[in-house]
């Protein structure tokens, strides 16, 4: 991940939004037009109403992208050890999952992964204070996570300006209703890395729509 907000915002295309009967298609595709990691959303159906897929796919893909891997899911502790075997670049657990934050954030750590933590849109950044020196990445949730396809909650961009100003070199990442006009919009509060799904996959030219979110 490129932590330096000065250089060009990274694509992280979201295959919640990918025909699973042909992912690995999906996936050549989303590399030929130019887009920069893998967002791979873990959902459990208890953290969010929604449920996606788990290790056993993740284990499917084949990719030369970093897989950068979503745990929407209570105890996101206990996929680690199979996220890092496969292979995985980083892991986001949720604040709002995570019991004993500081632990799981060293755990993933010493695995040897990239180590971030998502805030759900009513969640203030204030908790994340103390372990915000050992966090790679925040992913600000700009969506109710669950489901694709929503739209942009505007006060996300005070998050993001006010992560920025606590840890100016920190990545920051945005998930939920990008397009080109809120790419935009956080791009200019400082976001390093844009989390798209529909805005992608529905394009008639991904190429295109991935080259008009940076």
């Amino acid at each position: 991940m490129n932590s330096e907000n000065s250089q060009k915002v990274l694509i992280a295309p979201s295959i919640l939004s990918a025909d699973l009967g042909k992912l690995n298609e999906e996936i050549a595709a989303l590399e030929a037009a130019g887009a920069d990691m893998i967002h791979v959303d873990v959902m459990d159906n208890h953290f969010v109403p929604n449920l996606t897929f788990g290790v056993p796919v993740i284990r499917c893909i084949r990719s030369r992208l970093p897989l950068d891997c979503h745990l929407m899911v209570e105890n996101p502790e206990n996929y680690l050890e199979e996220l890092h075997a496969i292979g995985v670049a980083s892991v986001t657990v949720h604040f709002e999952a995570c019991k004993h934050l500081h632990r799981v954030i060293t755990r993933i750590r010493e695995l040897g992964m990239k180590a971030a933590v998502a805030i759900n849109p009513g969640t203030v950044i204030d908790g994340l204070r103390d372990v915000l020196p050992l966090l790679d990445m925040v992913l600000v949730m700009s969506v109710n996570p669950g489901f694709g396809g929503q739209k942009f909650i505007e006060n996300s961009l005070e998050k993001i300006r006010a992560l920025r100003a606590l840890r100016p070199d920190l990545v920051i990442e945005v998930d939920g209703g990008i397009n080109t006009e809120t790419a935009e919009l956080c791009r200019a509060a400082g976001v390093n890395i844009l989390v798209a799904g529909a805005f992608i996959f529905k394009a008639a030219d991904k190429k295109v729509a991935i080259a008009s979110l940076r």
